[in-house]
C-alpha cells in the first residue's frame, strides 16, 4: 500500500546553485539490515529504480541499468552501515543511515542542478521509499511503480510550485 502519510514526504531546498530533495524515514530495523537492503543487488532490485553494477568503493564507478539507456556513476563515500554517496547520472544520491530507537533513521539526499523535475523526482523517491519499507517487512508493494507515481505526483506539485514540475514523468510513469 503506499504511504500515505504526510511525514514520508520529502522536501524541496535550494543550496547554493543546486537543488535537493530531503527524505527522512523512520524503518523498524537495524542499521545493519537497512545498510544491506541500499547496498547489496538482490535487495536493492526492490526498491531502487536501477540495477546497480559495480563496488561500493570509493571512487568505485556503477552502471546504472533499466530498459531504457544505460548510464554512468561513481561512488563518492562509504562508511558502513551509516553512510553512502554516489553520483547517479546527473544527480548525487546521499543515504544516511542513524540509529534511532528501535531501528533507523534514513535519510535521503538527491541534489541536482535543475529544479523543474523537483517534483517529479521527489514522487518517485517517495515510492522508491515506500518499496523499500515494504520490502524490509517482507511485503510486496501493491499496485504497478508508475500509478503509484501518480497517486502523490500532484501532491509534490502543490507542495514545490509549478517551476518545480516543468520536467514531465519519467518512462513508465504518466
Amino acid at each position: 500500500m503506499l504511504n500515505q502519510t504526510r511525514e514520508h514526504e520529502g522536501t524541496l531546498e535550494q543550496v547554493g546553485d543546486q537543488w535537493r530533495l530531503r527524505f527522512s524515514r523512520h524503518l523498524a530495523h537495524t542499521p545493519d539490515k537497512v545498510w544491506r537492503a541500499v547496498t547489496e543487488p538482490e535487495y536493492l532490485k526492490t526498491w531502487f529504480p536501477q540495477e546497480i553494477v559495480g563496488d561500493w568503493t570509493i571512487g568505485g564507478k556503477l552502471v546504472f541499468r533499466s530498459e531504457g539507456p544505460d548510464f554512468d556513476g561513481t561512488v563518492l563515500a562509504v562508511d558502513p552501515p551509516q553512510l553512502l554517496e554516489f553520483v547517479w547520472g546527473t544527480d548525487t544520491i546521499r543515504l544516511e543511515l542513524t540509529p534511532d530507537g528501535d531501528g533507523t533513521l534514513l535519510t535521503l539526499l538527491d541534489t541536482f542542478a535543475e529544479v523543474g523535475k523537483g517534483a517529479r523526482d521527489a514522487a518517485g523517491w517517495h515510492v522508491c521509499l515506500d518499496n523499500l519499507e515494504q520490502s524490509l517487512a517482507g511485503q510486496t508493494p501493491s499496485g504497478a511503480a508508475g500509478e503509484r507515481w501518480r497517486a502523490v505526483h500532484p501532491r509534490y506539485v502543490e507542495k514545490f510550485g509549478p517551476e518545480a514540475a516543468t520536467i514531465g514523468p519519467p518512462a513508465g510513469s504518466a
